[in-house]
């Protein structure tokens, strides 16, 4: 076809013990928002790798432009004009936007002309961005203005992005489509890859399906629901989670008036945070990236001690207990910093297993670790959270971030806390997954668990969450029933409203 600007033919790319992406053919068309949809392990990182010169198929062929296109690297690919936004930003935190988007690049002009292109960009594309701004002061949206910004300076025909909402308000979603339409329009190709199935929905003008590393189907998403996009990318259908009718019970967990200053240059101090949840309860608490949702996390999990009297468990002040004491006593977390925070890359699943679980499982005796225990727990996430992976003995860093994701929420659920608090968890799994940990969640609550869920799903607090409180620069809104909520209330609370401002949306 005269307008395809790249073609796949046959991609195929194999690893021990699995083949990521197996005979991969599709077109993406000059100025088309194609999506590239598949739950977790179906080959979509390893396919937009081999695209942008990470990764070289052992078979296959790409055309650019009608012309045979081989990247060896990055370099080359963004020579030839693919771009590409990645779900992790690289960006430095201590230096400006202007001098993280003069490292992207290969020759950089001075910087008082890089400012200068910065600002005509971010005005043209509707991302206003202030070029020497540090990025450390910045919020997750706005950082992911500046990777844009450095991709959009490089005039790209295609843009890779990968999970670009998973961090992002609604507010911020709407803007970015605002600018990706524009680029469309403009004869930019977009690769969109999202398991946000609404949003393809509503974007993507195309879309390409895969299951396995096979690609197996290709549609046009406008015209199917959002369930049939999902059946489609897991080859069944899957039911919405569901709470189990229980009562609330005793309060569990309590939180009063916890401040604690910011822990490092560009962290968000605790003010005056109180709250308590119940047995049986799942509160849930929203907020934009960067709003003291990482900080809460470590003052609840004992990363960080707080002052005498602000934690208190089952009745137990543990505000100067450390980690491993509060899992001793029943409260057990998992953060959102997968690889590095909540495992460990290079050790295998089944050491990443002992790590949270010898002392609750029993994996350790005298010192030293039983090995065919410690295996047998791991099997046992595995199995029953399907997380995809040739064996325990993989490392925690050689899965998709999705079955990672899976693991690390399933170890913590599988050792019965009494308190859970876990932060995004759902973050970049498919819409199977994601149902299933929600529905996990929902049943130890059932079992009478108190369960904090920190997330920048809204949807995702909605369906799972008794009440709600909202996190705005370290402070916490009272919290409020979610039966009593609409999306456009949250989005207030959000944002920092008074309850009178709140109350009035009705």
């Amino acid at each position: 076809m005269a307008d395809t600007l790249l073609s796949l033919r046959g991609l195929t790319k194999a690893y021990p013990g699995v083949v990521a992406n197996d005979d991969v053919s599709f077109d993406i068309r000059v100025g088309e928002i194609h999506a590239l949809l598949g739950e977790n392990g179906a080959g979509k990182s390893t396919l937009v790798k081999m695209i942008y010169g990470l990764v070289k198929p052992d078979r296959g062929d790409m055309t650019l432009g009608g012309a045979p296109y081989v990247p060896g690297e990055p370099k080359a690919a963004r020579a030839s004009g693919v771009s590409m936004v990645f779900q992790h930003f690289s960006l430095f935190e201590a230096l400006s936007v202007a001098e993280n988007v003069a490292l992207g690049m290969e020759n950089p002009p001075k910087t008082r002309d890089l400012a200068r292109q910065i600002r005509e960009v971010s005005e043209t594309y509707g991302l206003p961005l202030d070029p020497f701004r540090v990025v450390g002061t910045l919020s997750a949206g706005e950082r992911q203005r500046v990777e844009i910004i450095r991709c959009l300076l490089q005039n790209p025909r295609l843009l890779i992005m990968d999970e670009p909402t998973s961090v992002l308000t609604p507010q911020e979603v709407e803007i970015l489509f605002a600018t990706l339409r524009k680029l469309s329009s403009e004869g930019t190709a977009i690769l969109y890859i999202s398991h946000k199935l609404e949003e393809i929905r509503s974007l993507c003008d195309h879309a390409t399906i895969l299951r396995l590393g096979k690609k197996v189907a290709t549609c046009t998403p406008a015209e199917s629901t959002a369930r049939e996009l999902g059946e489609l990318m897991v080859g069944s259908s899957f039911a919405a989670p569901v709470a189990r009718a229980h009562a609330s019970g005793a309060v569990l967990l309590e939180v009063q008036n916890l401040s604690l200053p910011a822990p490092g240059a560009f962290g968000t101090p605790l003010r005056d945070i109180s709250f308590s949840v119940k047995a049986g309860e799942v509160l849930g608490l929203g907020g934009v990236a960067g709003n003291g949702q990482d900080e809460l996390l470590a003052a609840l999990s004992g990363e960080r001690l707080s002052p005498p009297g602000s934690v208190t468990l089952k009745g137990e002040d543990v505000s100067r207990a450390g980690p491993m004491s509060r899992r001793d006593a029943g409260l057990l977390s998992a953060p959102e910093e997968r690889l590095g925070h909540a495992a460990a890359p290079a050790m295998s699943l089944i050491e990443n297993g002992v790590l949270t679980a010898a002392r609750r499982e029993g994996l350790v005796s005298r010192g030293f670790v039983n090995w065919g225990k410690a295996r047998k727990f791991a099997q046992s996430v595995i199995t029953a959270f399907d997380v995809r992976t040739p064996s325990p003995m993989a490392a925690a860093g050689a899965l998709s971030g999705g079955n990672l994701q899976k693991f690390v929420i399933g170890r913590e659920i599988l050792q019965r806390p009494d308190v859970l608090v876990v932060n995004q968890p759902t973050w970049g799994v498919d819409a199977a997954a994601a149902a299933a940990i929600r529905q996990a969640l929902l049943d130890l609550a059932a079992k009478g668990a108190a369960i904090i869920v920190i997330s920048q799903d809204l949807d995702e607090l909605m369906e799972v969450s008794d009440r709600f409180g909202a996190l705005n620069e370290g402070r916490l809104s009272p919290l409020r029933p979610v039966s009593e909520l609409n999306m456009e209330q949250i989005g207030l609370m959000m944002g920092g409203a008074h309850d009178m401002e709140v109350a009035h949306v009705a």
